[in-house]
């Protein structure tokens, strides 16, 4: 039994050697057959663009005076209809004027009269690397624009003057922008969106601060689905040269609609419990402190007892079902809305002596000493109250008796920080990312006996996420630990 397989033969490049000396003709159709290359010539320059229209060539050597129509005449011809022909041109008159014509032009190179046949190979091997290089070039671009053409994710690119030099089909259904010709035209004519046409904008400006990128959520109409709104994650970043320039805007946008319905959902499921279970446990525990004061009749100690443990544990879930309803109403927005010129050291001398009791109680001493100086920034006072309260709170419940708690304002670029440091227990490593999560806590034999819903850092992080701030945590085991919240000076 025999097998054959077929072998790909390799290309070989097509030349054209237009001009009018037959010498020269022979002499280049000699050289370069030698070197396996397919030749043609032609003998003027009309001839040679006769011969150019019955077939392609991969590289032309033009001479440039020719009678009735030179190099420099057919040269633009060429370049106009076969843009990929690299074009070596041949002269006679080896000046720097015609030379540079030439290039101008569009020639890839020139060789002047007489050349060698080792010249000429040189110039030739050189014209099918270079061709070669725009080949893989542009089989790139194919491969890259057939990818980003599949994508689901819309994808658009500007250059820095905001017109557009890609725009993928995702992109363009999403923008309902149904018109063939795109390539070119201002991003505005594709999109109206003010948030969209801001990021490309502010990814441009020379004067912003190197970032990889600007990210946001857009809303768009959908007028074929019943008004229905369309959530977009937005990525927006400037695509640079090597040298650091701007050369354009790279965006890319995820469609997150369904993402937030979901989300929608579980946060009005959650914000429905938490609503319908809290006021019978608040009846529950009117009941109870009736049945406790006595004043249902007499009750034994141990009677007593019971009945406060129940008491605690039904405390406990009350106070889970409203900091279930605060994380609800947070994520939505609807917590920060009215914002005030607040001073920091107030509110935290405030909190501090609201606090002070709690931590007395364990025999834990609260420091803080107010920065001179500190400007007032604009945030929700309640949620900021919230905030110090459940990071001073944390403190003293994981800091044993006799401890210390250190309390701190600062300004760092640009950023009111607000730093909470205990010589408590620690946080382990493993668990550090963790403690942002909802109802996580850290559990071991030394926190076992400190109740808690574990919802008190997710609503702080929602808190200062909400005010465009960010929490950060450094912990070690029998150490202590120290958050530090930084809000924006100037939060709008």
């Amino acid at each position: 039994m025999t097998t054959s397989t077929q072998i790909m033969e390799p290309y070989v490049p097509k030349i054209l050697v237009v001009d009018d000396e037959k010498r020269i003709r022979e002499s280049c159709h000699t050289v370069l057959t030698n070197e396996g290359y397919t030749v043609s010539c032609a003998e003027s320059g009309r001839s040679g663009l006769e011969t150019i229209n019955r077939e392609y060539f991969d590289i032309i050597l033009l001479d440039l005076m020719m009678p009735e129509m030179s190099g420099l005449d057919v040269l633009p011809e060429i370049k106009a209809n076969h843009p990929d022909t690299v074009v070596i041109v041949i002269t006679g008159y080896s000046t720097v004027e015609h030379s540079i014509e030439a290039m101008k032009a569009g020639a890839f190179d020139f060789i002047p009269k007489p050349f060698s046949p080792k010249k000429l190979k040189v110039v030739v091997s050189k014209a099918i690397e270079h061709m070669r290089a725009l080949k893989d070039i542009a089989e790139e671009k194919s491969r890259m624009r057939g990818l980003i053409n599949r994508l689901s994710a819309g994808v658009v690119a500007t250059d820095v003057h905001k017109k557009v030099i890609l725009a993928n089909p995702a992109f363009r259904k999403m923008m309902q922008y149904h018109a063939k010709e795109f390539i070119g035209k201002p991003i505005e004519s594709l999109t109206g969106n003010a948030k969209l046409l801001n990021l490309i904008n502010e990814a441009l400006d020379p004067g912003r601060e190197a970032s990889p990128e600007l990210a946001d959520e857009i809303i768009l109409d959908d007028d074929h689905v019943d008004q229905q709104e369309i959530v977009l994650n937005v990525r927006c970043g400037p695509i640079r040269d090597r040298v650091g320039s701007t050369l354009g805007t790279m965006t890319v946008l995820h469609d997150i609609t369904v993402l937030k319905q979901m989300d929608q959902m579980k946060s009005d499921f959650v914000s429905l419990v938490s609503h319908e279970i809290r006021s019978p446990m608040n009846s529950v525990l009117m009941q109870l402190k009736v049945i406790l004061d006595g004043l249902a009749g007499d009750i034994s100690e141990k009677q007593k007892e019971i009945l406060q443990r129940a008491s605690l544990k039904i405390h406990s879930l009350v106070d889970m079902a409203t900091e279930l309803l605060d994380l609800s109403k947070i994520e939505s927005g609807l917590m920060v809305l009215e914002k005030e010129s607040i001073q920091f050291n107030e509110l935290l001398a405030e909190q501090v002596a609201f606090h002070r009791e709690s931590a007395k109680a364990k025999s834990i001493t609260i420091d803080f000493f107010p920065t001179p100086g500190l400007p007032p920034v604009l945030a929700n006072r309640q949620n900021m109250e919230e905030v110090l309260s459940n990071l001073i709170t944390n403190a003293i419940n994981y800091t044993p008796q006799g401890g210390a708690i250190h309390l701190g304002l600062s300004i760092e670029n640009a950023y009111l920080c607000i730093a909470v440091k205990d010589s408590g227990l620690g946080i382990p490593p493993e668990d550090l990312e963790r403690v942002f999560s909802r109802f996580y806590r850290v559990k071991n034999e030394k926190t076992r006996y400190i109740t808690g819903t574990g919802l008190g850092l997710p609503i702080v992080k929602s808190i200062v996420e909400a005010h465009h701030g960010t929490i950060e945590v450094q912990s070690n085991p029998d150490k202590g630990s120290e958050f530090k919240v930084f809000i924006p000076q100037i939060n709008t």
